[in-house]
């Protein structure tokens, strides 16, 4: 290409051709041929090549210090998406107002960098209706969620509970045991704190219910209910996401930010790292689902009394991050065992065959079938050990044996 515009410029400057003719036999335009003849003038053939394309200028490119700013919060938190990180922006004033980007840049400026996948996004389902109460403390969504691994090697559950229109935490009670007694003691918390509901939702379970016993029995948590006025509206049967999909949501983000894959010192170090949390996630965590509003702010518009929130003592918790472990993939036996790092854990014989997600730490192992929390187990370390023997030759243990 250099080499025929070098041909049209030496026509016209040594043969003497005009410039209408040349760029005639050449097939371009006089003005192109001029742009020619500049370029040659100003830097001899070696200017005659492509140039770069690049515009001098792109106004709607997104400054570096912005990009800078993304990048750092996104690093700091794998879990916050282009929404989330541009409203931290604007309301920490991590940037200038005039400066904050949209959400659309912010994705395209994580792909770029490589911080998020495209690839993995999954396509937004239209055929789901998101239903909400219209004020707060008409409807509480309960349940009880595991996973919480103590220093003793026991593990305690939760009972959780959330405000169905604010999305408001009610009740984060940990407990040893999954008992009647233990799980009401959570719901008289809830309600001497908050005050009582109109309505309960929660699942069938036996410590909620006793609707389904042959006969049909009374249990605690339907005698407080029915004591205090409340209707206790029961889910479908297998069917979590479709009633107390919000409950389960926010189990969601228990496990993901609040770092259910640890070990905890005792019960009562859990409960006040527990509660921390949950203040943050009241008062200072927007929400997507609420307009990037936090729950206090819709929950308190109809409480105006103030309310104390569910904690035992103000604790500093750092964020660990989720960089101290890793994930593997593995798909549990007819009997439901999976086996990770030399240890066999039974799932049940419901994850038969199912593919199962598992989160490796230090100390913790935990199961996911996709979204759902199977099992938190401690790693065992007799199974380190079973490691190391076997990579001894079989005849000299039988020579350790026999001595």
């Amino acid at each position: 290409m250099a080499e025929q515009r070098y041909q049209a410029v030496l026509a016209v400057v040594s043969g003497g051709e005009t410039v209408k003719d040349t760029a005639a036999r050449f097939g371009v335009s006089r003005q192109t041929l001029h742009a020619w003849l500049a370029k040659y003038e100003a830097g001899g053939i070696e200017n005659l090549g492509d140039g770069s394309h690049r515009p001098r200028s792109c106004p709607h490119q997104m400054p570096a210090v912005v990009e800078v700013a993304v990048a750092e919060l996104r690093r700091a938190h794998p879990a916050w998406g282009p929404r989330r990180l541009v409203h931290e922006l604007g309301r920490d004033g991590l940037v200038p107002v005039a400066l904050v980007p949209s959400e659309s840049a912010v994705y395209r400026a994580l792909v770029r960098l490589s911080l998020i996948d495209p690839g993995a996004r999954r396509p937004r389902d239209r055929k789901w209706r998101r239903w909400e109460r219209g004020r707060p403390m008409e409807l509480w969504q309960m349940d009880v969620v595991g996973g919480f691994v103590l220093a003793d090697g026991r593990t305690a559950k939760a009972l959780t509970g959330i405000d169905d229109h604010s999305r408001y935490c009610v009740s984060a009670y940990l407990m040893l045991r999954e008992s009647a007694q233990r799980v009401c003691d959570g719901l008289a918390l809830a309600m001497r704190t908050y005050g009582v509901p109109e309505e309960i939702l929660t699942d069938n379970g036996k410590v909620f219910t006793g609707r389904f016993n042959q006969p049909p029995v009374e249990v605690l948590f339907d005698r407080i209910c029915r004591e205090n006025g409340i209707t206790h509206r029961l889910t479908q049967p297998r069917s979590p996401t479709t009633t107390t999909g919000k409950v389960e949501r926010f189990h969601r983000a228990l496990r993901a930010e609040f770092r259910t894959d640890r070990v905890f010192a005792d019960l009562e170090a859990a409960q006040a790292e527990l509660d921390a949390w949950v203040t943050e996630y009241n008062y200072r965590r927007p929400h997507q689902a609420i307009g990037m509003a936090t729950p206090a702010d819709r929950f308190l518009q109809a409480v105006p009394a103030p309310v104390t929130p569910l904690r035992r003592a103000e604790v500093s918790r750092p964020d660990p991050g989720r960089g101290d472990g890793y994930w593997v993939a593995r798909r549990a036996s007819r009997a439901g065992v999976v086996c990770v790092s030399w240890q066999q854990v039974c799932l049940g014989i419901a994850a038969a065959g199912r593919n199962i997600d598992v989160w490796v730490t230090d100390t913790v192992l935990q199961f996911f079938d996709g979204d759902q929390l199977l099992r938190t187990q401690t790693r065992d370390e007799a199974g380190e050990v079973r490691k190391k023997k076997s990579s001894v030759p079989g005849g000299q243990r039988r020579r350790k044996l026999q001595n």
